[in-house]
């Protein structure tokens, strides 16, 4: 870009109506510090609570708390998403973008939902597309794509909420052959939202109604006792990968849950990097781009893991919007592996863009010679 170019504008969409809200605004704090000035304009959107969007001032944005309890969208004028897309050309008017950085973390955002809105638009974006995004969102299908690909995943069963109002009593036994302890999660939900972990028989039945709060569909799968390492993908041709970063609980809940992520600042501690052998590391950095490769993915990706004592590693999820936040393994690990945030927003922007300019070029429709 010359120095008589105009600056690309990049709207910054965060908030959402998931479960994830807050988190979201946290995440988009961070984008914003981390957005190149001499390159980019930021347009900042908020979606609240019930899904009205909403411009922000970032300013007010980077000024805000850090504790996801005391965030909230600033009140504005409602605006139409219409309004964000270029007519002919950059238009004069100020919510007007070229590529879009959604921070929007769960349902509604990171399940294919708002990239299939984007897409209709024709807006380009920072992530995974549809197909990818929503595959990734799903912990039912995710985990099956994982294991018809050679993938290791913990044993795990998929209840629907129908069936499991029907008999209760059958579905608990069908995942009890999971042993103990096992975890149950909505299907669709991150930042362990609805996240429980069973360590007795007569826990599970109100761990997996509590899950049903979250989703129709809850995974209950087996519990496996290894060390949380995580690894970061950053897209291209090919795709790159960060170090290993691992996650030391220490919160009373005993896994890494909302509370030992957000609210308890001594629930969890990161070891930066993980302290692996190089054989572990490249066996877990090979494992992340399988995965990335497997599930459809583009942009970013956190891909978490399990590795036992025995030295086996096992893929627990991946996440197509990992979070931004302070405190988040995602830039983290980039920082830790020489990329700091400023050139990574960078990259993961010019990746959207060259995206969308490739997929500009494909035919629309048959013309005849």
């Amino acid at each position: 870009m010359t120095s008589s170019s105009p600056k690309i504008r990049v709207g910054i969409l965060f908030g959402g109506r998931s479960a994830e809200h807050e988190i979201s605004i946290l995440s988009a704090r961070n984008v914003l510090a981390a957005l190149d000035p001499a390159r980019f304009e930021p347009v900042l959107v908020g979606i609240d609570h019930d899904g009205r969007w909403l411009m922000q001032d970032p300013q007010r944005l980077l000024a805000s708390a850090r504790d996801p309890r005391q965030v909230r969208i600033q009140d504005a004028p409602p605006i139409q998403m219409t309004a964000l897309i270029p007519a002919q050309g950059r238009g004069a008017e100020p919510a007007r973008i070229d590529v879009v950085f959604p921070v929007l973390h769960g349902t509604l955002g990171e399940d294919g939902a708002m990239q299939g809105l984007l897409e209709v638009a024709g807006l380009p974006y920072v992530g995974a597309g549809v197909l990818g995004s929503a595959i990734g969102m799903d912990k039912d299908v995710m985990k099956r794509l994982l294991r018809d690909a050679g993938i290791p995943v913990a044993a795990f069963r998929t209840l629907r909420r129908d069936a499991f109002d029907a008999d209760p009593a059958a579905a608990c036994t069908a995942v009890e052959a999971l042993g103990l302890p096992l975890f149950t999660k909505p299907a669709n939900a991150g930042s362990s939202v609805g996240v429980r972990k069973v360590k007795a028989r007569a826990e599970l039945p109100a761990a997996i109604r509590h899950a049903f709060e979250f989703d129709m569909k809850v995974v209950c799968e087996q519990g496996i006792d290894g060390r949380e390492i995580e690894l970061a993908v950053l897209g291209g041709t090919p795709p790159a990968v960060s170090v290993a970063g691992e996650i030391v609980v220490s919160h009373p809940d005993g896994f890494y849950s909302y509370d030992a992520k957000y609210i308890d600042d001594s629930g969890a501690r990161l070891e930066l990097p993980a302290h692996l052998t190089r054989e572990q590391l490249l066996r877990a950095q090979q494992l992340a781009l399988k995965t990335f490769e497997v599930l459809e993915c583009d942009g970013l990706a956190r891909v978490d893991m399990f590795l036992t004592a025995g030295g086996e590693l096992y893929v627990n999820e991946i996440n197509t919007i990992p979070g931004f936040t302070a405190i988040s393994m995602y830039p983290k690990l980039w920082e830790l592996s020489g990329v700091p945030p400023q050139e990574l927003v960078s990259r993961l922007i010019d990746l959207a863009l060259s995206r969308a300019r490739r997929r500009g070029e494909l035919k629309r429709s048959l013309t005849r010679e």
